[in-house]
């Protein structure tokens, strides 16, 4: 074990709420469309997140609370009961590899066809996405969303709550409300995405409301020490341009920062950047920090020491990586252990299911059996 390994704080136990975390290291929610086309997860999923239980916390791919909220084929859901006794599978494995979990609730929104849901996707305007969407049947045109009515909204903060207990049910220690990556509750926020003109879109007020409501029906729903919020300040992913990203989030923080959330998820965290300083000083309770990319190269799979050491010192608590844990399994140890990283297989990441770079990669034990050493 090298000097660092042994001093760094990556490494340390962390209390986030009841859970006691091994590390400071969190699995991040990463789509591999793995589930069935019912959204029920696969038992494969069981075998790929045993595989990575060694991370402080497991936070499940992005799963939809309905199913209008689908986005590509084969995602996994948490709307009905064979959804949940589907990942109550996956967590009895996490769980008896010693894991803890948490499940990412995402909607949509725009970012879906009825080719892949049979439903028009709905939104908080109708702008459609500006780019083709992945469906069973290749890339095809998107569609322009169904503008949400104020019952849709209601009905829909209801399924997010519903889900969160749900997940629960099946056996997650909590969930995160996804309002990143130009999803949903990202449309809501952005306002190329908003156009509305009653209490839920104009300015940035109103436009921050949604996911105020989301947020709290879920707190509500499942006790606000189970609940973490994820967000992507000023990432134009999925045709996003939020147009006053500075004046969105403190607004955003200062409306949820009484609710006593687990934690909030900063995706695309950058310490050079005042941005994740006002963050920083704005949320007092936990930010678990997402490194992204730098410049216009994204972070390597090998580069997330240096960038979660740089983070923690920049006052976050808990560091998510994404690419590290596709790639191995035994990330946490090889950290450690300041050992070689595998490197993702970019052509098995998504829509082609099985187990091929997926659950085929190997620990460092395996490697070092197969080099024979």
């Amino acid at each position: 074990m090298t000097n660092a390994a042994t001093a760094s704080r990556l490494f340390e136990p962390f209390d986030l709420g009841p859970l006691r975390l091994p590390n400071r290291l969190v699995m991040a929610p990463l789509t591999r469309n793995r589930a069935g086309a019912d959204g029920v997860p696969h038992p494969i999923m069981a075998t790929y997140y045993a595989q990575r239980a060694s991370a402080g916390l497991i936070v499940a791919e992005a799963t939809t609370p309905n199913a209008v909220g689908q986005t590509y084929p084969d995602i996994p859901a948490i709307h009905r009961p064979e959804h949940v006794a589907g990942w109550r599978q996956v967590t009895d494995a996490v769980h008896a590899a010693d894991g803890r979990m948490f499940l990412q609730l995402q909607h949509g929104g725009r970012v879906g066809h009825p080719d892949n849901s049979g439903l028009v996707p709905v939104a908080p305007s109708p702008v459609p996405l500006p780019e083709t969407i992945h469906t069973r049947a290749g890339r095809r045109p998107s569609v322009v969303p169904r503008e949400m009515t104020a019952a849709d909204i209601r009905s829909t903060v209801a399924d997010f709550a519903r889900a969160a207990r749900n997940a629960l049910a099946a056996g997650f220690a909590g969930v995160e409300v996804h309002a990143a990556n130009g999803q949903l509750l990202h449309q809501f926020l952005a306002g190329n995405t908003n156009r509305r003109t009653d209490a839920y879109g104009g300015p940035v007020s109103h436009r921050i409301r949604f996911v105020d409501e989301v947020v709290r029906a879920v707190a509500d729903a499942v006790g606000p020490g189970r609940v973490g919020l994820r967000i992507s300040p000023g990432h134009t992913v999925n045709g996003i341009e939020e147009g006053d990203t500075h004046r969105i989030y403190p607004a955003l923080l200062d409306a949820v920062g009484d609710v006593g959330l687990a934690y909030l998820h900063l995706e695309f965290a950058d310490p050079g950047l005042p941005l994740y300083h006002e963050i920083r000083r704005g949320w007092s309770g936990v930010l678990m920090a997402n490194p992204g990319p730098r410049g216009t190269a994204a972070l390597p799979a090998d580069g997330v020491w240096s960038a979660g050491e740089e983070l923690l010192a920049a006052g976050a608590d808990l560091i998510s990586l994404g690419r590290g844990f596709i790639a191995n399994p035994d990330l946490v140890e090889r950290l450690r252990l300041d050992a070689p990283l595998n490197h993702v297989r970019e052509e098995y990441s998504m829509y082609v299911g099985g187990e091929t770079g997926y659950t085929d990669y190997p620990t460092l034990d395996r490697q070092l059996v197969v080099n024979g050493r």
